[in-house]
């Protein structure tokens, strides 16, 4: 057999379920030859993104014939994604789009497609299970680099250390008639309320790094569970009460634009707002617009 991605409808990116399967006659994992990987054509369409060249394909290249493109440009539409994918048995992503059309242009010879990533977005899921392909993502790879990077972030926000280390260069403590010295305000956050949107892998972890600094932790996700980290709330409660949002939801229609003119208004002035999951979860006219 081989794995399914199931979307489940837990609020967070990396929600999903490895589902095994079996394929009829002549698919993928049914017989001797596709399982030893005999003759099956696998195309990486934007390998650097992964690999730069500190990596081995070899892993691939045990299974069948690879070609690895660093980058497959898809501006001007689906022409070379379908030109280079044309007759792969195994299609590997990252960034690059595999739309309806794209797909139906692609059978009936695909048989896999795997995203190396988390999310999974760029795929037109609903398409590839219409055609029987298997599309399977890597939900564990960057829990704790996700995590540790949304606290990067937040204490940016907090000390500005780049800009004031650039300040002290230049002479601005040395300078400076008192010893205490700083360029913007700074920001404790000890006792400060983290709200987390989306309460998958990854946001658990950046929750219980916020607890680590002290911070009550809330968490809206319509299917978590408390977990003695976070304290589930319903989200209009969340966005009231919290000093920083993080979030950490996938990006399906019911979380597109969940940050919006309405749940702008009903947070906190001066509230810190990280995003390291989907671009499309703001709306960016009313984010510009409540910034300026």
């Amino acid at each position: 057999g081989a794995a399914e991605t199931v979307a489940c409808p837990r609020g967070a990116d990396e929600y999903v379920e490895q589902r095994q399967w079996a394929f009829g006659p002549g698919r993928l994992g049914n017989s001797r030859a596709a399982r030893e990987g005999a003759g099956m054509k696998i195309v990486i369409l934007d390998g650097y993104t992964e690999n730069p060249g500190d990596l081995s394909w070899n892993g691939f290249e045990a299974l069948g014939e690879v070609t690895v493109y660093d980058r497959t440009p898809f501006a001007d539409g689906s022409g070379e994604i379908v030109r280079r994918a044309k007759g792969a048995d195994i299609l590997i992503v990252n960034k690059t789009p595999l739309s309806a059309e794209t797909l139906a242009e692609l059978a009936p010879e695909l048989r896999y497609i795997g995203v190396l990533a988390t999310g999974y977005n760029v795929v037109d899921t609903a398409a590839a299970k219409a055609q029987g392909v298997p599309v399977c993502n890597i939900p564990t790879y960057g829990t704790a680099a996700v995590a540790q990077f949304v606290m990067a972030l937040l204490l940016e926000l907090c000390h500005h250390v780049g800009d004031h280390s650039r300040s002290v260069k230049e002479g601005g403590w040395s300078s400076c008639p008192d010893f205490c010295y700083w360029n913007t305000p700074l920001i404790e956050l000890a006792g400060k309320t983290f709200g987390v949107i989306g309460y998958g892998r990854i946001g658990r972890a950046a929750a219980k790094l916020a607890a680590a600094f002290g911070m009550e932790v809330l968490a809206f996700d319509k299917f978590a569970q408390d977990d003695g980290v976070a304290r589930m709330v319903i989200l209009d409660e969340l966005l009231a009460q919290s000093d920083v949002i993080s979030l950490h939801c996938p990006l399906f229609p019911d979380t597109q634009g969940i940050i919006n003119r309405e749940s702008i208004a009903k947070m906190k002035d001066g509230v810190l707002l990280i995003n390291t999951s989907r671009g499309p979860l703001i709306v960016e006219e009313d984010l510009a617009a409540a910034l300026h």
